[in-house]
Order: structure tokens, then sequence, then C-alpha cells
């Protein structure tokens, strides 16, 4: 059982990827935001963090950034809808800073859990 750390402002988002993630058996931590996602970093030991791009107060290209200087071995993975230009050029920024892999927002259950999987082996 692996310890996860999902940051999105949607609501909707971390509910559905907390339960898919919990059927799996991992343990699960949410932050609406990468404020507080950095506040439980401090706090908590996660295996691995789940950062949407596009959030308020702290974004997740800065988010990443700055977890990526705390804990250099944290594997990430960011994930964007990209709002209204798309997710492409976002994605591949937070690879260029620090994301292991990257998701485009819609991805399916399958997708989600390889990924999942294949960062956690």
């Amino acid at each position: 059982m692996s310890a996860i750390l999902l940051v999105d402002d949607e609501r909707q988002v971390l509910d559905v990827l907390s339960e898919m993630l919990r059927l799996e058996g991992h343990d699960v931590v949410t932050a609406e935001n990468g404020v507080v996602a950095l506040e439980r970093i401090q706090t908590d030991a996660f295996d691995l963090v789940f950062a949407d791009i596009i959030m308020p107060k702290k974004e997740g290209l800065e988010t990443i950034s700055d977890i990526r200087k705390r804990q250099p071995q944290l594997p990430i993975l960011a994930i964007s809808g990209g709002g209204r230009i798309g997710p492409r050029d976002y994605l591949e920024a937070a690879r260029h800073i620090g994301a292991n892999a990257t998701l485009a927002k819609s991805f399916g259950r399958n997708e989600f859990i390889s990924m999942v999987d294949s960062l956690l082996a």
C-alpha cells in the first residue's frame, strides 16, 4: 500500500481519482492547491504525488518545482486539461521542471492505474 498525494482544485477530480486509488489499496490524501500540498508534504510522507497544472493560489508548475527541491526522489505525475490552449505545452513544461510523467485530462481508468503502477515500481 502506497501513500499518494492528489493535488487538484476540482473537487470532482479529487473524489474520482481518490476512489480509484483507494480501490487499488492505496492511502490517499488530497490538496486543493499547491499551498496546501506543500504543507502536507512537510508533515506526511508520500510515495507519489499527482499535481494538476492550472490551480489557484499556487499553480502546478511552481508546486512541482518546490516539491522537487524539497524531495528530489519523490515521483511526480503532472496532469492537466490545459485550459483554453490545451494540455500539451503545460505538460511539456512540467516534465522539464521535474515531473516524472504526465497525463492529459481526460484519461481513462486503465491508463491512470497503469501510470500509478509504473511510477511506484
